[in-house]
């Protein structure tokens, strides 16, 4: 359905690019290129960046938006980019509703919110070895300390990396 191609586009966009949920929901149509795999969101402080966004999530957007958002494009709300099943711009509580669906239907039990795919984005960079000035930019961090809260997981990744490897360890 045109919910279920949004909700996969939302999800993967989510993870892919580590928006803040407000920078999701004022996406505007026009903020995604999907051929350069990048998309412009406002961040706080109306702080305008450019974050790149993977294949998967692509591949999702445009499916979405050649097959699912014109059928809930009721209002004529050309611009935006999530909408919700009556044509209307998507609510922050929207996405947690959202989220807290898939979360149910896949009986995961722990705690998951919008910002846990932030927090997993940013992860999983820094474990895969991304500098963190790389990852401040991509998160729209003004100081590289907020940032660095991040790689307290990234340390543990390491720790276990080292005793599992490291011949003196």
């Amino acid at each position: 359905t045109a919910i279920d191609l949004r909700d996969k586009a939302i999800l993967e966009l989510l993870y892919a690019s580590g928006l803040r949920v407000s920078e999701l929901i004022s996406l505007e149509v026009s903020d995604v290129d999907l051929q350069a795999g990048l998309a412009r969101c406002l961040g706080k402080g109306s702080k305008e960046r450019i974050v790149p966004v993977g294949s998967k999530a692509i591949a999702s957007l445009k499916k979405y938006l050649a097959h699912g958002r014109h059928r809930l494009d009721k209002k004529s709300l050309q611009f935006t980019l999530f909408l919700t099943n009556r044509g209307g711009k998507l609510s922050r509580q929207g996405v947690w509703k959202i989220l807290k669906k898939y979360v149910h239907l896949a009986q995961i039990k722990e705690k998951v919110s919008p910002h846990t795919l932030r927090h997993s984005f940013a992860t999983h960079l820094l474990e895969n070895g991304a500098d963190l000035r790389s990852v401040q930019e991509m998160l729209g961090h003004v100081s590289i300390s907020t940032t660095q809260i991040y790689t307290h997981v990234s340390q543990e990744h390491l720790k276990k990396v080292y005793y599992r490897w490291h011949p003196r360890a």
